[in-house]
């Protein structure tokens, strides 16, 4: 089963960027965005010709142009939630649910911390309140999260940890959340393959010609319940793929 994950950072805006070109290569089982910045009733005739022959699911925020995110899947699911059920975290469209009959899988925009770490007291909650989430559908069936984590977890996840210690996303609060996370029963994918690989990178900053120095972070994630980490068969990172500031993950597992 191939499943992708991509923070497309607006998706009206990298339809054309490459976007359309890549869904219908990497004919992924179920492919998941964060960031679509759109409401459903915003899809044109051009986006809906793009996901044809798949199920889609859409979470907007409230607020328009912001957040949201989407899965598109080939399998019906058994039962679709939007949220995690506490409402003071569901109004920014930021996680879809989907069961299938062996796993559940979790599309994820976390939260930024912003400038000034002005929303960190609010990802602290958010991310103790999405990680019960997560424990919970976890005694049920195993589960499979993905997307923009807004987290690099390890100094081996960002080109320049000394001078980003405390900028958002790299603060040991977030960090600690994530470590907390995968205590709880669940697997880094990527680093579970490759535990010390260098210089893998999920998102560039605009400026300073970041992506072209390969200056990034990695914050996009496949994350899965130790029950079935042994299934997985690849975890991908493609990083030649633009049109956002992000690129797109990926998993190969067999469930």
């Amino acid at each position: 089963m191939k499943l992708v994950s991509w923070n497309v950072n607006g998706l009206r805006a990298v339809i054309n960027k490459g976007f359309k070109d890549f869904f219908k290569e990497i004919d992924a089982d179920i492919f998941c965005m964060q960031e679509t910045k759109m409401q459903e009733n915003q899809l044109d005739d051009n986006i809906k010709e793009i996901f044809k022959g798949y199920n889609a699911y859409w979470n907007s925020a409230e607020k328009k142009g912001y957040s949201g995110t989407a899965i598109m899947t080939k399998s019906k699911p058994l039962n679709v939630k939007y949220g995690i059920g506490i409402e003071e975290h569901d109004k920014e469209g930021r996680v879809i649910t989907l069961e299938f009959e062996k796993f559940y899988m979790v599309n994820c925009y976390t939260p930024n911390s912003k400038r000034e770490l002005e929303r960190l007291d609010y990802r602290m909650i958010w991310e103790d309140a999405f990680r019960n989430y997560l424990v919970e559908l976890n005694k049920e069936k195993p589960v499979i999260i993905c997307g923009d984590l807004n987290v690099a977890h390890k100094e081996i996840d960002l080109k320049n940890p000394k001078t980003n210690r405390r900028n958002a996303g790299f603060t040991d609060e977030e960090r600690d959340k994530m470590t907390e996370l995968l205590n709880a029963g669940f697997t880094d994918t990527f680093r579970y393959l490759y535990p010390d690989k260098t210089e893998a990178y999920t998102w560039w900053s605009y400026m300073f010609k970041a992506r072209e120095k390969n200056a990034g972070w990695r914050i996009d994630y496949f994350i899965v319940s130790n029950d079935i980490k042994d299934k997985v068969k690849e975890s991908y990172i493609y990083s030649e793929i633009m049109g956002s500031d992000h690129c797109p993950v990926g998993l190969d597992i067999e469930l």
